[in-house]
């Protein structure tokens, strides 16, 4: 893990996303003004600190706090919206059984086409 200075954690994102990159420009500043930095999925230390095969850790958006807590997937955005002052009621909010697993359903079907969401795909064929 990098030395950085970080109170509570890591924002760990899709490096080869298009759109991913450039969401995390702009969140980027809000999330270190709270003590995240932020970081892409493929740097080197994340498969050991996390004690996940590489091939997994792309799958989903990551974070991970200083005292090795994890999180994935939806439940980043629900972590880091209650650290946020102004997005803390959707965090309660999609915290809710009916709102979570629609949360969820939004994210897994734009996580599996994130690539093609940010043209990658498009750039392939």
């Amino acid at each position: 893990m990098p030395q950085i200075p970080s109170v509570e954690g890591w924002v760990l994102y899709d490096g080869d996303c298009a759109f991913c990159v450039r969401w995390m420009h702009f969140w980027a500043p809000i999330l270190r003004h709270r003590g995240f930095a932020v970081e892409p999925l493929q740097a080197d230390w994340i498969p050991d600190a996390m004690k996940i095969p590489r091939e997994e850790i792309l799958r989903d958006i990551r974070l991970l706090t200083a005292s090795g807590t994890s999180y994935s997937g939806a439940d980043v955005y629900l972590f880091a919206a209650k650290k946020i002052w102004w997005a803390w009621p959707f965090g309660i909010l999609f915290s809710l059984p009916g709102f979570n697993s629609l949360l969820w359903t939004g994210y897994r079907w734009f996580a599996a086409k994130r690539h093609c969401i940010s043209g990658y795909c498009a750039r392939r064929l």
